[in-house]
């Protein structure tokens, strides 16, 4: 455990578990935007030729999974654990999609941080010897989120400048014991920060605290500088919560502006997509890791990436209440090398 264990927070593996495999699956607005030749597939269709969004959500995510698994001639019963998660209540959209897949499942919610607590998950069951090979899945549907935490989609409200949409999109990830691919080198697990933020339109401000927590426990527990990596991709923080949390790390003498990225930003073009601050979503971070950053390490763009999925730990009810918004973020270290540090 002491060889493990560094600090408070982060694991750091002994057996760096490989990404073999990726899928994703995204929504007309997604394909039209920066990142749109990049995803495995796309529908012109927010119901993917289903019946309903939710529908269209939980085929999304089993589409997703299957790609990642054909890539290496996998069946989905031959998967240790599945750790999925989405939006919706009770995780349906995920559950749903997993049925008939015959393989041992956990449902997460960790709001839009879901995708990097399934890939820390799947990495520590792996490396702990208690799976060879486990999936992590996550998704997100613009129409379905906005049915469940906002107003109808036919009330047409006036959205905020610091609002951010919905990525109507899916991202798989295939984790094995050995073989070839980027390497989960360490995790750092958030802990729950709360701003005092109200705003559910203001999601970036209130996710930032928690992002700059889990980073700064991440380069202490590891003892390492930011620069160590060549590109730190948060999750959704939108254009908004970036500059917050820019502002965080510059307080304490720290710039990371030239390495730091956000997904949310990534995938839609703020100048030519109506979408305010930037994405969010389960499948936000999922859709751009598997679409477009896992892409980037293969080929050598990068060597070593620091994922970390923020999330916004609200439900309809805590808003309609006046709650504040907690936040959470999950950071995943992934290296094109067995040992990064």
């Amino acid at each position: 455990m002491s060889i493990k264990r560094l600090g408070r927070q982060t694991v750091r593996f002994s057996a760096p578990p490989v990404i073999a495999a990726v899928g994703s699956v995204a929504g007309k607005k997604e394909r039209e935007g920066p990142l749109g030749h990049c995803f495995d597939h796309t529908s012109n269709d927010s119901y993917f030729g289903e019946k309903s969004w939710e529908k269209a959500e939980s085929l999304m995510q089993k589409k997703a999974l299957e790609t990642a698994c054909g890539k290496i001639k996998l069946q989905s019963c031959a998967l240790d654990y599945i750790f999925a998660g989405d939006l919706l209540n009770q995780c349906c959209a995920s559950s749903f999609a997993m049925r008939g897949s015959d393989a041992p499942f956990f449902g997460l919610y960790g709001a839009c941080s879901t995708f990097c607590e399934a890939l820390s998950l799947a990495a520590m069951s792996i490396d702990g010897g208690f799976a060879d090979i486990a999936a992590a899945v996550t998704s997100s549907h613009f129409c379905g989120a906005e049915r469940q935490f906002r107003l109808p989609l036919e009330y047409g409200g006036q959205r905020t400048p610091t609002a951010q949409w919905t990525a109507t999109a899916a991202g798989a990830a295939i984790l094995r014991a050995d073989g070839e691919g980027p390497r989960i080198n360490a995790v750092t697990t958030g802990v729950i920060r709360d701003a005092g933020i109200r705003d559910a339109n203001n999601m970036g401000a209130a996710m930032a605290p928690a992002a700059f927590d889990t980073l700064t426990a991440h380069f202490s527990d590891l003892g390492i500088a930011p620069e160590k990596y060549d590109l730190i991709a948060t999750g959704d923080l939108g254009r908004h919560g970036r500059d917050v949390l820019l502002e965080l790390f510059a307080k304490n003498g720290v710039d990371i502006s030239n390495i730091l990225s956000d997904c949310g930003m990534m995938l839609f073009s703020g100048e030519n997509q109506d979408v305010h601050s930037g994405a969010s979503g389960c499948g936000c971070s999922a859709s751009v890791f598997c679409g477009y950053i896992y892409d980037g390490i293969i080929s050598g763009k990068w060597k070593n990436v620091l994922l970390a999925s923020t999330g916004a730990l609200m439900s309809p009810t805590t808003s309609g209440q006046g709650e504040s918004i907690p936040g959470i973020c999950h950071a995943v270290s992934i290296s094109a090398e067995k040992e990064a540090f």
